[in-house]
């Protein structure tokens, strides 16, 4: 698995994480660099705690719902991009895409990620 393979990844399984605050903290501190930061049009953290926050009001908005990547990543020196779509556990819908744009640290960590929103719920 690639560098940028591996950090997708991790990146997944700490927005999926919907289990106690501990797990998604330790998720969150897997995939991303102490000072990493999340963009996008909603938002702008830095750090673990601020991270964890936005992936739990993600949850609470869109409880029974789950981030899957849509498609591969593309990577180049530190940088990654890759798409992915919100989608519901119950009947498959995905109100919600997106693509994100990653940069990794040494160790293969987040240090950046900026994201899009391409399809959002209307009202």
């Amino acid at each position: 698995m690639s560098q940028y393979e591996t950090a997708v990844a991790r990146y997944f399984e700490a927005w999926n994480a919907t289990g106690t605050t501990e797990e998604l903290a330790k998720a969150v501190a897997a995939a991303w660099a102490e000072d990493g930061s999340y963009t996008d049009p909603l938002a702008d953290v830095r750090g673990h705690e601020g991270i964890a926050a936005v992936i739990a009001a993600a949850h609470e908005q869109f409880p029974g719902f789950e981030f899957r990547r849509a498609g591969e990543a593309e990577g180049h020196h530190d940088v990654a991009r890759f798409r992915w779509e919100l989608v519901s556990l119950a009947d498959g819908s995905a109100p919600v895409a997106g693509s994100d744009v990653i940069t990794l640290d040494g160790d293969g960590r987040i240090r950046t990620v900026t994201g899009f929103l391409d399809r959002v719920p209307t009202a």
